[in-house]
């Protein structure tokens, strides 16, 4: 059991990870989208799409890094400070936007809701890179010696990182153009179709450039993607992401409401299932693995009990809410 619980941890945590990534990442995307979206008739749309689930959304996240530091402190206590910047960045932004969200509504005049509309923007958008700087610091590896961290306070400062977080956030505007595609009508519909289009050829072009960049990085990436046997497990991802393409692009053409969001979140998946293939079993790689990061087996135990009872109440009232509030989002109606 001490070999299995680690495991058991490490497969939860990756998805409340996967589940904060895909539910936050879409309304992260509807305030990247302010960007390109000035009509305020359109804004007041967007942001109602959003409304009644974007707060529960970063539940997970908070799943995720409680996780990580109840079941693996070592991890944690390497992870935070090579990222401390980021992290608080990343948190900064996100308290910031929740802010925004709600003070645009609460403006009097058209000045003050403009300046809360590029706070939104600028929370998502920064809320975004920083993730996915973090990504690619976590890709590019983390310098420990003794246990702890042993690398500067810019480490994860670096041409990668940076592609990283660009693709985050291109992946993160592509989710909330096909949100929209399905929960507006319209003008407003009929622009986020033109955006996901050029979006979507944007994150296909990352994913490629990352893909091929990250098995240079370390020997062990290169040699689980491209060496036999581990070529035969790998191969697949890339045919399914060319699938997933086609489906998204005909999706578009056809156009199909719920389908082009459904493809963009095959995008991700597949992306996440690659990074898991690089980077297992470590937990902070290159170094230290999820049974090195590992608390002792009785604290994984009772922490496993209640994340039995909790999971299933997260799930239970996320998915009551996306069933309350289904369909179509209208003008003069939602958040006010």
């Amino acid at each position: 059991m001490a070999f299995w619980l680690p495991v058991i941890w490490a497969g939860l945590i990756a998805v409340a990870v996967l589940a904060y990534v895909l539910l936050d990442g879409f309304d992260l995307g509807v305030g990247i989208l302010f960007g390109v979206e000035h009509d305020e008739a359109d804004r007041d749309l967007m942001v109602n799409s959003i409304a009644p689930m974007w707060d529960g959304n970063e539940t997970w996240l908070i799943l995720g890094g409680g996780g990580l530091f109840a079941v693996f402190p070592k991890a944690y206590g390497i992870v935070m400070p090579a990222f401390y910047p980021l992290i608080i960045s990343m948190l900064m932004a996100l308290m910031f936007r929740g802010v925004a969200f709600e003070f645009r509504f609460r403006a009097v005049r058209p000045a003050s809701r403009r300046w809360w509309d590029r706070a939104f923007l600028a929370g998502s958008l920064v809320a975004a890179l920083c993730q996915g700087m973090v990504l690619g610091g976590l890709l590019q590896g983390v310098r420990v010696a003794h246990g702890q961290y042993a690398g500067g306070w810019f480490d994860w400062a670096t041409p990668f990182t940076l592609l990283c977080g660009i693709a985050v956030v291109t992946g993160y505007a592509l989710l909330g153009a096909t949100w929209l595609i399905w929960r507006v009508e319209g003008r407003l519909q009929r622009a986020m179709r033109r955006h996901a289009s050029r979006l979507g050829l944007a994150v296909l072009a990352l994913i490629l450039v990352v893909s091929l960049w990250t098995p240079l990085l370390n020997p062990v990436f290169r040699h689980r993607w491209f060496d036999f046997p581990g070529i035969l497990l790998t191969s697949p991802v890339p045919l399914l992401v060319a699938l997933a393409a086609w489906g998204f692009w005909r999706g578009l053409r056809r156009e199909a409401e719920v389908a082009p969001f459904l493809y963009a979140i095959a995008w991700f998946v597949l992306s996440y299932a690659g990074l898991g293939i690089s980077l297992w079993p470590m937990m902070v790689p290159p170094s230290v693995s999820i049974w090195q990061a590992a608390a002792p087996p009785a604290s994984q135990g009772f922490l496993l009990v209640g994340a039995a009872v909790l999971l299933p109440v997260i799930l239970g009232y996320t998915g009551f809410a996306y069933w309350v509030f289904r369909g179509k989002v209208r003008p003069g109606e939602g958040y006010h």
